[in-house]
């Protein structure tokens, strides 16, 4: 199975690391909107290099979260997910770019840079004061949409100017998941264009995507029994964790 899949040239218990992986980042994507690319990310790039995980990500997200879609688009703020969407346009192809051509490991610095800054403000107790303008919301987009394009990572900045004490959980959750939808299908356009999409990628969609979408499906089913306060402190320790472990200094732990 392993020579029909391509992955004859990954170790077994790298590839049950994955698979493993898969299934928690599911789990957090179910129930928060977000966070699967914090986790999966770091452990998939050491695997299989960030020119892989990347697409490998993509394509399992993109697939095991239609159903969710639907609702989202019933719940969500949608003029504030399509004005963010316009940044993306932008951001996209620019983060793009960087995977296809940038250093591996000058690009998971940065994605440690972007998660720090985060951390940052969340431990001053920052929250994006009143209403989003439309500019600060289309930039917003252009950044999340610049680190989705180089590591699916563009939830965080979404998170952090839409998760504000008047924001409601599932409105929140809602929002990010359409603005996912349709900054995976900008994705999916640009990774064709830049040429990253690999035989590799499919042979390990077919191992990873099934526990991805089995954490999906029983994160999605606990975000229901979450008041608004938890919720929030499972998002802030997701960013947390996949802080630390996203760290190059730690590779050979993972090894």
């Amino acid at each position: 199975m392993m020579a029909t899949l391509g992955l004859t040239s990954y170790a077994t218990a790298s590839l049950a690391l994955l698979v493993a992986t898969a299934f928690i980042a599911g789990l957090a994507r179910g129930f928060s909107g977000f966070g699967s690319a914090l986790i999966f990310m770091p452990i998939a790039s050491m695997v299989a290099g960030a020119q892989v995980a990347a697409p490998l990500l993509l394509v399992i997200d993109f697939l095991t979260t239609l159903t969710l879609i639907p609702d989202a688009y019933r719940r969500a703020d949608r003029r504030d997910v399509a004005i963010i969407s316009l940044g993306a346009l932008i951001g996209v192809p620019l983060g793009t770019m960087m995977l296809a051509w940038g250093n591996p490991l000058a690009i998971r610095w940065i994605i440690v840079a972007l998660i720090g800054s985060m951390l940052v403000l969340l431990a001053c107790g920052w929250r994006y004061p009143g209403k989003p303008t439309t500019s600060a919301t289309v930039a917003v987009g252009g950044v999340a949409g610049f680190f989705g394009g180089l590591a699916q990572l563009g939830g965080p900045p979404v998170v952090m100017y839409w998760l504000r004490d008047t924001a409601v959980a599932a409105v929140t959750r809602a929002n990010i998941i359409l603005y996912f939808a349709i900054a995976d299908v900008l994705i999916i356009i640009s990774y064709s264009i830049g040429g990253l999409w690999t035989s590799a990628i499919l042979g390990l969609a077919v191992i990873t995507g099934p526990l991805f979408g089995l954490g999906l499906w029983l994160g999605s089913k606990l975000f229901g029994r979450a008041s608004n306060e938890t919720f929030r402190r499972i998002c802030y320790t997701l960013i947390v964790v996949s802080a630390l472990i996203s760290l190059p200094l730690f590779d050979g732990l993972f090894r």
